[in-house]
């Protein structure tokens, strides 16, 4: 069953594995549970956040690909910058 249960939290998606996470935190802070039962949590919270940030350093990854000059450099800049500068164009 262990086996079963890792698959499908390497399933999940990111929005789904970033909810589980913040479950797990709310429990953490309620601070009723058993010292097992905690540190159980504990460890799949760490699990889940490593994952979630793997996930966003894979979209990074993606999108540097996908923003490159007509060179192959990357180009790279704020998001903030980026969006406002990019708001009046439709990228479709």
């Amino acid at each position: 069953m262990s086996e079963t249960k890792t698959t499908q939290e390497q399933t999940k998606t990111f929005e789904a594995s970033l909810e589980a996470l913040e479950r797990i935190v709310k429990q953490l802070e309620g601070g009723d549970l058993p010292l097992d039962k905690s540190l159980e949590l504990f460890e799949q919270g760490i699990r889940l956040s490593r994952e979630c940030q793997e996930r966003l350093s894979q979209a990074e990854r993606r999108i540097e690909v996908l923003l490159r000059d007509n060179q192959g450099r990357p180009v790279t800049a704020p998001f903030d910058q980026a969006a406002s500068e990019n708001d009046d164009e439709s990228p479709f």
